[in-house]
């Protein structure tokens, strides 16, 4: 079991967040998955995945993404990803 705590900050403030809740294993292979869930949960567009985000989040529990990762424009400054699995 795992958890992500998303977030989409703008303006240095919280705008809408929420936590994603799985009773499967992690696996690096699905964090694609994983993230565009999140994206259909919040209503954004899912931004792009490189093996660099993927790495952040390995080595520090957290992703950041920001507007130039994705394809549409975006209203806010940045789509924070936080593993939160005690």
């Amino acid at each position: 079991m795992f958890k992500i705590w998303a977030k989409i900050i703008k303006d240095g403030k919280i705008v809408k967040q929420t936590v994603y809740e799985s009773v499967d294993k992690f696996a690096y292979s699905q964090f694609f998955n994983y993230l565009a869930d999140i994206c259909e949960v919040m209503d954004v567009a899912t931004p792009v995945l490189l093996k660099t985000h993927i790495f952040n989040y390995a080595k520090f529990s957290t992703v950041r993404f920001i507007p130039r990762d994705f394809a549409e424009p975006v209203d806010f400054d940045k789509l924070v990803l936080d593993n939160i699995t005690a």
